[in-house]
């Protein structure tokens, strides 16, 4: 009895700092909104992505514990979503449909109180944004054993649209079906790509299954939501929105298996202290030409953290680079070694400047 009334004593004690932490809340979303006022009477962007940016990074650095140090960013970025909702509508277009990994990487950085739109085709998120049809738009640019997205990397130098920012979460896959029961499974379905991430778990658990390619993780899960005998390899938020159980977590090959995303819009980003650039540049077909080209990087101290080629449309054997380096357009040696570059490029593009993303666990 004496541990009973000592339990029920700290849960009385946690009920009212639950109570004191929604008093806070919703001050907060009060002088939010009051922000949002001021904003809109200077007619200021509501939407200030540095700004949430630092806020989240600041906490994080602030706590001591015991509250988990991971646990700080995704707590208070739904906080600042929340708010931020009170403020203004943000409209984010994906690749869909609904319950992707690219649909949980837009709630990871815009969290979960915005408007989203699925679309068809990496091409059909640009031309959301392109036509302000979004705000912003989420798409894979690279995945840690698979490599590049190729179609994001063609629509970069095409489009006129920015890299406003990134986002790395790590994919994690799950066997989902009807009854969560493996004898009940008859064919298993999922996306090219994830089944190949799986395809050593496949063969050893289940040697003997169908396995059938669907158009996205995400119709695979609504296969399984309308057949009992077939299960889904997918991701855990469509096993929410299609009611669907889990028949074993975490079935990827590679446990260390993650997917950058990029954050796409029509503006540019100030400095934040620690950021990213991206750029696309051509150089003559000459023996040395990319050395010389990479070289002012090297001498400036720039450190390159991605170079991608993509062959130029219309001109064999040429090639566009896309690459990232760490650091702002703004800042002094970067903006010297882009006039260094612009000399000899057949082409230069500044795609982006934006905060730097750590790992989401």
């Amino acid at each position: 009895m004496e541990i009973e009334e000592k339990i029920k004593s700290l849960r009385r004690r946690i009920e009212t700092l639950d109570g004191q932490l929604l008093r806070l809340l919703n001050e907060r979303a009060e002088i939010v909104m009051e922000v949002g006022r001021e904003k809109s009477a200077g007619k200021m962007d509501s939407y200030d992505p540095q700004r949430e940016e630092e806020i989240v990074r600041a906490l994080v650095l602030q706590n001591n514990g015991p509250f988990p140090k991971q646990a700080i960013a995704p707590v208070f970025r739904e906080i600042i979503s929340a708010c931020r909702s009170l403020e203004t509508e943000i409209t984010v277009a994906y690749l869909g449909p609904p319950a992707t990994h690219t649909h949980l990487a837009c709630f990871e950085y815009f969290g979960s109180s915005v408007q989203t739109q699925p679309k068809e085709s990496i091409q059909e998120v640009f031309e959301a944004v392109e036509k302000r049809k979004a705000s912003y738009g989420v798409v894979p640019i690279e995945n840690s054993t698979e490599g590049s997205v190729n179609q994001t990397l063609d629509r970069l130098v095409e489009s006129e649209v920015m890299i406003c920012g990134e986002v790395m979460i790590q994919v994690s896959h799950h066997l989902l079906s009807h009854s969560g029961r493996s004898e009940d499974i008859r064919k298993i379905a999922s996306h090219a790509s994830a089944l190949e991430q799986c395809r050593k778990w496949l063969r050893k658990n289940f040697p003997h299954v169908e396995v059938a390619e669907a158009a996205s993780t995400a119709k695979a899960a609504q296969m399984a939501a309308e057949d009992p005998k077939t299960a889904a390899i997918a991701s855990s938020l469509a096993a929410q929105l299609y009611g669907l159980k889990v028949v074993e977590s975490r079935i990827e090959d590679y446990l260390s298996n993650y997917t950058r995303f990029l954050v796409i819009g029509l503006h540019t980003n100030p400095r934040t202290g620690k950021d990213k650039t991206s750029i696309l540049f051509s150089i003559s077909h000459a023996p040395g030409s990319l050395y010389q080209a990479l070289k002012p990087f090297s001498e400036k101290g720039i450190n390159l953290t991605k170079i991608e080629s993509r062959p130029m449309k219309g001109k064999p054997w040429e090639y566009i680079f896309f690459v990232d380096i760490e650091g702002h357009a703004a800042d002094a040696p970067i903006r010297e070694v882009m006039a260094e570059l612009e000399k000899s490029a057949l082409f230069l593009k500044l795609v982006g400047s934006y905060p730097q993303r750590s790992l989401e666990k």
